[in-house]
């Protein structure tokens, strides 16, 4: 008897599936191959938060604060000085900055 290796026996099971479901296994093979951030995003639970009166004035805010600026943010080394770092000092991950807040 011969040995079929995993993949050959895919190979095997698409060519048995009738035509009106390939579109189906195609899709659901390339959602396995999404990267693992990809495929957390594609399966997330849609957001049912409502959204309040206060998330529709801050995001008219934040449109205004941009308008302002010609649609322009903050510059990234702007953002560091202010928590005294230096560009070449960049963290690598948001995990390394600590944010000292006094009250």
């Amino acid at each position: 008897m011969e040995t079929v290796t995993d993949k050959q026996h895919a190979h095997e099971l698409i060519e048995r599936l009738p035509t009106s479901q390939i579109a189906t296994a195609v899709r659901f093979l390339e959602f396995m191959l999404l990267d693992p951030v990809a495929r957390a995003v594609a399966t997330a639970p849609p957001d049912d938060e409502p959204v309040t009166e206060e998330d529709r004035r801050r995001f008219r805010d934040g449109q205004t604060w941009f308008a302002q600026r010609g649609g322009k943010g903050i510059p990234m080394d702007e953002v560091l000085a202010e928590f005294g770092l230096r560009p070449e000092e960049k963290p690598l991950s948001p995990k390394r900055i600590v944010i000292q807040v006094d009250q």
